[in-house]
């Protein structure tokens, strides 16, 4: 059930009902309309932002992402800076 709805989302998002920066309705209420679990419903999310077609705002919810890279805003390789990693080998 996880597959389809998370197919039928993606198909969603590539029509273009859900454009870029829009946002997904909310767990509760996606299970509603699909009268499923809402653990499906956010394995589905779940599954789309490992595809890098979503992400989360926090408590605001989950809005679509640009098709290109996975990459959250601010998140480089390698970001990390010599005093952060000497803090951690104690």
């Amino acid at each position: 059930m996880t597959k389809q709805i998370t197919d039928q989302l993606m198909g969603l998002i590539e029509s273009g009902a859900y454009t870029v920066g829009s946002y997904l309705p909310s767990e509760r209420e996606l299970a509603s309309t699909a009268k499923v679990a809402r653990n499906v419903v956010r394995g589905s999310y779940e599954n789309l932002m490992k595809a890098g077609r979503i992400q989360s705002e926090g408590r605001k919810g989950r809005t679509v992402r640009s098709s290109g890279g996975k990459k959250r805003a601010g998140t480089t390789k390698g970001s990390k800076s010599a005093a952060g990693s000497k803090a951690r080998k104690k």
